[in-house]
């Protein structure tokens, strides 16, 4: 490192130690604008700078900060340099930690002002929460397709083509591209064999071949025994700062056995009861979560492979309702914690309505869909609520809203919605409506759910009564 870079890190330090001692005392604000004036002094300075101003983040959501502005926003979209470009992003993906969109416009400006350590450091924080959701994106597949091979990382390229083939199977380009990938890979792998520097060659190869397990979707083995141990001395080294505890209790959880578990879940828990911060049971709580989530997978695997043994069966039913309560105690536990947090609310009413507390879901998907994120589907979550109470006149109200309000008409959601709006006009009796929105949903999509048969089955039918059954007695029911 130059003597003019050992004076930029050392000068920036100072900002990021005070944004350190600053976030101590809650003031997280101040904090923020700290860690970017020591990033505006060493902007690819990963270790020190946006990790730490990335768990500062974290902790301000944990302690229910507010989220950028919409005067925020339009200030902070823009930039004249890419380094600007990168920072503004930084600084509203630091008040929202949680919208990735701030998170890919920093990758960019990152690649285009060629700071490779932070493109790479923030499109691994992209690409882990991407393999991570419910529906990953394939634009953002892309997108971190083209910003790992812009600088140099064609293991991470390659990946995420993959991923991306994955999603869109029947695109030839994107196939053609990862050949692409993979032979530059190949490529780059190979170097150590030609002339110049073979230790350095094998050193750099070793050092990828490390960053690429880190961020394997499937790990080996011995990959996360010596994450693990890696964990276990930085915590040694560190045990009240809160990311080696955080890291340790990942790398046992990533180790997906009881022992570890249990460890990671006592370790988290031990450091609330010592520190009063609800992060670290938030953290616990997902462990759990996804501790029982493979107990009732593995239960439901060894049940569908000798359906006869009863006793597989009921191991099967009795994970299912174990992983039910501690889902929504979970989310229990955040909505206490995080009366501001909509989100956690629309998670704490879904697990309501798994557990048949339609009474109680309500005004919390009532206050849930204040979010633009999460408006539609909450108001068709409270549909579906009225439905199965009975209340189908209301539910059709909500519905009706819901699929108005709705700008795209074709589809899963939009398709849901007037799934839902026909099933509660046929229980209320007005088949003819009923049939009229079947109808619909079977000329644009034939195959959705049982729409063809409810429309041959109500045709046969002039007329049919009020459906009198309660309502868990009914099948295929809204979702």
């Amino acid at each position: 490192m130059s003597e003019g870079n050992d004076k930029s890190l050392a000068k920036a330090r100072v900002f990021f130690e005070k944004a350190r001692k600053v976030a101590e005392t809650r003031n997280f604000d101040y904090a923020i604008e700290l860690y970017l004036e020591g990033l505006r002094c060493v902007p690819d300075e990963v270790v020190h700078g946006h990790l730490g101003f990335h768990e500062l983040a974290l902790q301000r959501q944990a302690k229910g900060g507010k989220k950028p502005s919409m005067v925020e926003r339009m200030k902070f979209l823009r930039g004249k340099t890419a380094l600007e470009r990168m920072l503004n992003a930084e600084y509203l993906f630091a008040k929202d930690p949680g919208h990735l969109a701030y998170a890919e416009a920093m990758l960019k400006a990152a690649v285009e002002g060629d700071y490779r350590q932070t493109s790479k450091w923030i499109a691994d924080l992209i690409f882990q929460a991407n393999n991570a959701a419910s529906k990953p994106s394939l634009h953002r597949y892309i997108l971190l397709k083209d910003s790992y091979a812009a600088i140099g990382q064609y293991d991470r390229a390659a990946a995420a083509c993959q991923h991306a083939v994955r999603l869109k199977p029947e695109d030839g380009e994107l196939a053609d591209e990862f050949k692409k990938l993979s032979a530059e890979l190949a490529v780059a792998r190979g170097k150590y064999d030609q002339a110049g520097d073979f230790r350095q060659s094998i050193k750099d190869r070793e050092a990828q071949e490390k960053l690429q397990a880190q961020q394997s979707v499937i790990k080996t083995e011995d990959y996360r025994i010596s994450a693990v141990n890696e964990a276990r001395e930085s915590f040694a080294r560190a045990p009240n700062l809160p990311q080696s505890i955080f890291n340790l209790a990942q790398a046992l959880s990533d180790m997906r056995s009881d022992e570890a578990d249990n460890e990671a879940i006592e370790l988290l828990e031990n450091n609330y009861k010592a520190k009063n911060d609800f992060s670290f049971m938030e953290w616990a709580g997902k462990i759990r979560i996804k501790h029982f989530k493979r107990k009732a997978k593995e239960a439901k695997i060894a049940f569908e492979a000798n359906p006869a043994d009863s006793q597989a069966k009921a191991e099967a039913a009795e994970f299912s309702e174990q992983l039910k309560k501690v889902e929504l105690e979970h989310y229990r536990l955040c909505v206490s914690n995080y009366p501001t947090d909509l989100r956690v609310k629309y998670e704490y009413a879904i697990r309501l309505v798994v557990n048949e507390r339609y009474d109680d879901a309500i005004p919390l998907f009532q206050e849930a869909k204040k979010d633009p994120r999460h408006k539609i589907l909450a108001m068709g979550k409270i549909g579906l609520c009225f439905f199965m109470k009975g209340w189908y006149a209301d539910a059709i109200d909500i519905f009706t809203k819901a699929i108005d309000s709705y700008e795209a008409k074709e589809d899963n959601t939009a398709k849901e919605l007037r799934y839902n709006l026909a099933r509660s006009y046929e229980q209320q009796g007005n088949t003819e409506k009923a049939l009229e929105i079947f109808r619909k949903i079977a000329q644009l999509d034939f195959a959705y759910r049982d729409v063809h048969q409810r429309v041959d089955e109500l045709r046969g039918k002039p007329s049919v009564k009020e459906d009198t059954r309660e309502p868990n007695d009914r099948g295929n029911e809204p979702t």
